[in-house]
């Protein structure tokens, strides 16, 4: 009889470098740009991880929307006011040499279908000088939004993505490089009712803007970065999305992951339903929109009245809440993964997103054991994952002994 290896495949675990936004103070960062890259990567290998999501954005000084109207502000610790170069390439590349931690990809999250012309025109100029620079840095992908035209509808938004998107991946594909699209529906975007802001949402809205990209030839450039805190705030579990894709043929979409989670508040619920708060938010004043940019941030609160983002770890197991898709239930996220989806796990990054509110420190002692911690819990849950998948997949199955019980099961949750 055969006997099969046991050879689990653990992934790479990293995070997100907009976790901790001013690592280095800005009057030290705005005059030497790459510093930032450099002393992120000194913490990542601190903290532990393998790798980083390198976060770029438009600087404060040239953003179209005011930190102070963000629910998670991004962060430019990649600094592109001047395109990357080989200069400054060599040089972060010495400091990922030095600290051991790779680059995962370039992340540059905005809305790349815009509504206002000249909006979108120099977000899709900064993100063609983010995949320059991902290039330059050998990172194989991108990450970021589709977004949405808010003028438009959903169904309209198809022209807009086959016009202003398609020929973005064209761009990609010319530099050999894969965007990853994250799935948030960004609700808080607008101050109007919308929820869906970002037209790649869910899985059947990537199958559909993918046979798009097929007709292009520009199909195996874009990917999803799936992040489970949304499929929570969707009422969406995880497993039966990995389900979904597989059943359609398309469980090649899914490329990384972003490790973050949701925790569904049930009074909230109860009292908004899912699409959250849509009136008394505080966005509005006299039914116009606040003058106060401050006050826009309160459009969020279609989210947040139901729902909190979890940093992994940091939530308290609760299997009732996993059965409710109230939480993210790690494990079997990791698992259903391994046997549902067609991915590589030894290349294929685990990225910890950290937007935990009252978790997110910016002072730098405060918060490495936080994330260290979360870090390491990521780790020994894939480490688990992995083992499981090749006990029960490869080792008993070679000698013909059953495994045992039934467990989760897609679309019965």
């Amino acid at each position: 009889m055969a006997t099969g290896e046991f050879n689990p495949q653990p992934m790479k675990v990293g995070v997100l470098t907009a976790a901790l936004q001013e690592l280095t103070p800005r009057e030290k960062r705005d005059s030497d740009p790459d510093l930032a890259v450099e002393e992120w990567l000194g913490f990542a290998a601190e903290v532990g991880a393998d790798t980083i999501q390198l976060s770029t954005a438009l600087h404060p000084d040239e953003a179209d929307v005011p930190p102070e109207a963000m629910l998670d502000p991004v962060a430019n610790t990649l600094d592109l006011r001047a395109p990357m170069d080989s200069a400054r390439a060599n040089r972060i590349l010495a400091a990922t040499k030095e600290t051991g931690v790779e680059i995962a990809d370039v992340a540059f999250f905005d809305n790349m279908l815009h509504g206002d012309p000249t909006i979108r025109a120099k977000k899709r100029d900064f993100m063609l000088r983010t995949f320059d620079a991902a290039v330059l840095l050998g990172a194989p992908a991108v990450c970021g939004f589709v977004g949405k035209n808010e003028s438009r509808s959903i169904e309209a938004n198809l022209v807009d993505f086959e016009e202003s998107f398609v020929p973005l991946l064209a761009e990609a594909k010319a530099r050999g490089l894969t965007y990853r699209i994250e799935q948030c529906p960004m609700p808080g975007w607008t101050l109007d009712d919308s929820f869906h802001n970002n037209i790649a949402y869910t899985p059947a809205a990537w199958i559909e803007l993918h046979r798009i990209c097929e007709r292009h030839g520009v199909g195996d450039q874009l990917r999803v970065h799936y992040d489970p805190s949304h499929a929570v705030l969707m009422g969406q579990d995880t497993r039966s999305i990995f389900q979904y894709l597989k059943d359609e043929g398309y469980a090649f979409l899914i490329d990384g992951f972003h490790v973050k989670g949701q925790v569904i508040d049930p009074k909230g619920l109860a009292g908004w339903g899912y699409g959250g708060q849509t009136m008394g938010r505080g966005d509005y004043q006299n039914g116009a929109p606040s003058p106060n940019p401050a006050d826009h941030a309160n459009a969020w609160k279609k989210q947040t009245t139901i729902c909190e983002h979890e940093l992994p770890g940091t939530a308290r197991h609760d299997p009732l809440a996993y059965l409710t898709n109230r939480s993210v239930d790690w494990l079997d996220h990791q698992l259903a993964a391994r046997e549902l989806l067609d991915m590589d796990f030894e290349q294929a990054p685990l990225i910890v997103e950290h937007e935990y509110g009252p978790a997110r420190v910016q002072e730098k002692s405060k918060l490495a054991p936080i994330l260290k911690g979360s870090i390491e819990f990521t780790r020994r849950i894939d480490e688990a994952a992995a083992a499981m998948y090749a006990l029960q997949n490869e080792v008993l199955p070679a000698q013909g002994i059953p495994v045992q019980g039934v467990g989760r099961e897609s679309y019965r949750s």
